[in-house]
């Protein structure tokens, strides 16, 4: 099929006409902005064969706002060497017209006819969706659904498979499509699709399953019956000779015991803890009465100290009452030390003083004499200045309006040198002493003149000529003339000069003036960048100041004497503050310690004194005799009541008063167990007599066998349906395995297809295809070998590409089948990187040499090198 011509009007966007015509058999590239009608166009082609005429589903074809236009839609086509026009006009005038060879088909007719050309069926009612798109539906491609190719082929796989038959032939159309729907229809009475029973199958095998677990159960029941009957012996013969030994009888004997020797254990305890108890307050106030003695000792031992103390203190204040005569003798030196050195300083400073002013008034001399030069030449340099100043505003010259006058003289010259070469040349040769008059200039001898205008020639004795010179150009040449000798007059008027070159010579002149004045504005900030006054102003205050520091230098006294350093005056008055310093801090140190001397001799002597009369009074001599008596006797005491802790300490641990408390809880617990226990056996007994005189009456046994019997049946027939299943099941994937090689066998033209386009993209790759005709498995090499995964974990971009690589592929097919092929691609590929976009478009190159492609896209710069014209949507919508 090759599209040829398109026509569309009232459709969307192009309200008026547009024509996409001499569509060429391979690439055709259609390129346009955003907005700009491409999807437009495409949509226009599926309404011209997807939608009804009739159709009251299109509304999205009516321009915006428009609710009486009639979308029309006209397609000029070749098809198995047959010419195919198409009209089709929507919503309003509704009307299909299709005309083929001749012939000519109208409505429906018409419409079905194209259905079964292109294999695509009509929408029962309301708008053409893509499940009945067919072969077009799958060649032809929207934008961004390119990757989107398994429900393409799904809706197109009745037509692929016809396509296939009719390249195969009779292989395609064996005879054992029969026998396999007739043995899946016999599958199915037994089988699902996923293998599960159904039917008689399905309820046998629930059957047999409720009867095996009710057999079950009911076997459990009978062996639990049994149990029941032999715990009930062994309860019997276990509750009556528990009944008779009454063993938690013996257990509460056996607790009673161990509470008697535990009650006596802790009458030894309470004992125990108060004779503790008196022997640790024996032990604190022995501890208090050793500590009063220590303390009593420790008084005669501080008088020993007091007395060393006493004599240290003396010998102290000795020697410090020996060195103050030699402290106070230095710091006096160091006083008048410190006193000359800050005379000399004084005296040093004063002398600085005098030179720093020394060189301050030199200096300032210096610069007054070098600032009064300069105010000299700035006043001079400032009068130049302004007399330049003056002659610049009092000759003014405008080079604007020169330059203009310039111009206007030299097209006065060019007008004058044109209207000599088109004026009337009048020449004349007199005879001596004759003479002429031409309007009233006298002409005599030989000359030229030039007639630009009416001209009077007077001949002494003839009369008058009246020359007129001939020509448009000459008068406009002459009114040019007048017009810029008017202009020139005029401006040499106003620039008050007689000349052009006066007028230069006057614009030379002020040039020198503004360079002088430059010049002279230069030097003038040089010396005072500031201003004149402000010079003087600075003059003035360096005088002022020369004067005070005058002034200051007069009021110094003159040094007597050598004159000494600063800097060695500063470091000597350092150094004897320092000495000072040090001196002044002896004597203070001095001083205090001196007064703190004699206060600690003060304090040694009273120390001393007050301890010494306290150690010598007889009241504390017969305490400290009455203490050591009382101490010995608290040892004693002592000694008694710890031999009398330990040994009951020994009979206590001994008894093992925790064990017997262990034993109290056993034996208790044992007890309280053991009869809870005989009253739990007796309850029991109860219950197990009841139950089994209960179940003994349900004949457990004579079910079982009633139910064994029904199970036997049952089973008998569920095998029976469980072989016949899996001999059809097994039947049917023999018969399945055989047709899917007949499937291969149909496969390999498309598969043949594929590899073809798939190998230029991916180089010793295989897409695999299942029996519906889809892409299934790529296997590509990869870093580790060989790589296989499904079509649809790829890449959005990479599943972009293998769609378009199968619609190729399907086409391919198509074509060998004799069936009419046409691919439309609307903005596809948009999301190829560079090298996959260039290998797709060797793939698209090679499939327009088989069939007509059209080719939609906003990116005509990616698409350059496709070795065909591209064709501007814009340039489309502009033309006539």
């Amino acid at each position: 099929m090759k599209l040829q011509r398109l026509r569309i009007e009232q459709l969307r966007q192009f309200r008026q006409p547009i024509e996409l015509a001499d569509l060429g058999p391979g690439l055709n590239l259609v390129h346009g902005p955003n907005e700009s009608g491409k999807s437009t166009l495409v949509r226009a082609i599926r309404a011209a064969f997807f939608e009804r005429h009739r159709s009251s589903s299109v509304d999205d074809l009516r321009p915006w706002g428009d609710s009486s236009a009639a979308p029309s839609v006209e397609l000029d086509f070749e098809c198995q060497g047959d010419q195919w026009q198409l009209r089709k006009r929507f919503l309003q005038k509704k009307r299909c017209d299709l005309q083929v060879a001749g012939e000519s088909y109208s409505g429906e007719e018409a419409e079905d006819k194209l259905a079964g050309l292109l294999g695509f069926q009509f929408a029962p009612r309301g708008a053409s969706q893509d499940k009945h798109w067919g072969i077009p539906g799958l060649l032809w491609v929207e934008q961004g659904s390119g990757q989107n190719v398994h429900d393409a082929v799904a809706y197109a796989g009745d037509h692929l498979k016809s396509a296939l038959n009719s390249l195969l032939g009779e292989v395609a159309s064996s005879g054992g499509d029969d026998v396999i729907q007739q043995v899946q229809a016999q599958r199915a009475e037994l089988l699902t699709a996923t293998g599960k029973p159904r039917g008689d199958y399905a309820r046998l095998g629930d059957e047999q399953g409720k009867l095996a677990a009710e057999l079950t159960e009911l076997d459990e029941r009978v062996v639990h019956y049994q149990s029941m009957v032999d715990r009930l012996g062994e309860l019997r013969e276990r509750y009556q000779r528990n009944e008779q030994e009454r063993p938690w009888e013996s257990a509460r004997q056996n607790y009673q015991k161990a509470e008697n020797r535990f009650r006596e254990i802790e009458q030894w305890q309470q004992e125990q803890k108060q004779e503790q108890q008196a022997l640790d307050d024996c032990r604190q106030n022995l501890k208090l009465l050793r500590r009063q003695q220590q303390q009593s000792q420790l008084a005669a031992r501080k008088l020993t100290e007091r007395e060393q103390v006493l004599a240290h203190c003396k010998e102290t204040v000795t020697t410090l009452n020996t060195r103050e005569e030699q402290v106070t003798v230095a710091q006096q030196h160091a006083r008048k030390a410190y006193d000359k050195a800050r005379q000399q300083v004084r005296v040093a400073k004063e002398q600085e003083q005098r030179n720093r002013l020394e060189s301050d008034i030199a200096q300032l001399r210096q610069h007054l004499e070098t600032l009064g030069k300069n105010l000299e030449k700035a006043r001079v340099y400032q009068v130049e200045l302004q007399e330049t100043r003056n002659q610049q505003q009092a000759n003014p010259l405008d080079l604007q309006a020169l330059e203009t006058l310039r111009n206007t003289q030299r097209l006065l010259e060019q007008e004058r040198v044109r209207s000599q070469t088109i004026a009337t040349r009048l020449h004349y040769a007199l005879k001596s002493g004759q003479a002429l008059t031409l309007n009233g200039e006298s002409l005599k001898g030989e000359g030229d003149a030039l007639l630009l205008e009416a001209t009077t020639l007077a001949l002494p004795g003839i009369g008058e000529l009246t020359i007129t010179p001939g020509g448009d150009d000459l008068a406009r040449v002459q009114r040019q003339l007048e017009r810029l000798q008017e202009s020139y007059d005029s401006q040499l008027k106003a620039m008050k000069v007689e000349s052009p070159e006066q007028a230069g010579k006057l614009a030379e002149q002020q040039a020198q003036r503004k360079e002088a004045i430059q010049r002279l504005e230069a030097l003038l900030a040089s010396i005072a960048p500031q201003g004149v006054d402000v010079l003087e102003s600075q003059q003035q205050e360096l005088a002022g100041r020369l004067e005070r520091l005058q002034s200051e230098q007069k009021a110094l006294s003159d040094s007597p004497g050598e004159p000494v350093s600063l800097t060695s005056a500063e470091a000597a008055l350092e150094l004897a503050e320092q000495q000072l310093r040090e001196a002044d801090g002896n004597l203070q140190e001095h001083n205090k310690q001196l007064f703190a001397a004699t206060q600690a001799l003060e304090n040694a002597q009273l120390e001393w004194r007050q301890l010494k009369d306290e150690l010598e009074n007889p009241e504390r001599q017969a305490a400290e005799q009455s203490l050591q008596t009382q101490i010995a006797e608290t040892g004693e005491r002592e000694a008694r009541l710890q031999q009398s802790v330990s040994k009951r300490q020994e009979q206590i641990d001994e008894a093992r008063p925790e064990l017997l408390q262990q034993d109290m809880a056993r034996f208790k617990a044992s007890a309280e167990q053991l009869e809870r226990s005989h009253q739990q056996e007796a309850l029991e007994l109860t219950s197990l007599e009841s139950k089994l005189e209960s179940q003994g009456a349900e004949g457990l046994e004579e079910q079982r066998e009633e139910l064994a019997a029904r199970f036997v049946h049952v089973n008998r027939r569920y095998t029976e349906l469980h072989r016949r299943a899996q001999a059809l099941d097994l039947l049917l994937t023999l018969l399945q395995e055989k047709r899917q090689a007949l499937t291969r066998r149909l496969q390999a033209p498309l598969q043949k297809h594929l590899n073809h386009y798939l190998g230029v993209l991916f180089p010793k790759a295989s897409l695999d295809v299942d029996d519906n005709l889809m892409p299934g498995q790529l296997t590509r090499a990869g870093q580790q070998g060989n790589e296989t995964g499904d079509v649809l974990e790829l890449s959005f971009g990479a599943r972009e590409q293998m769609g378009l690589i199968s619609r190729l592929a399907y086409a391919d097919l198509l074509k060998e089948a004799g069936r009419p092929t046409l691919i439309i691609l609307d903005d596809t590929l948009v999301h190829s990187d560079r090298q996959r976009l260039d290998q797709m478009k060797r793939i698209l190159f090679d499939a327009a040499s088989r069939h007509q492609v059209l080719l939609f896209t906003c990116h005509p710069e990616n698409w350059q090198d496709l070795g065909v014209a591209p064709r501007d949507l814009e340039a489309l919508k502009t033309a006539d």
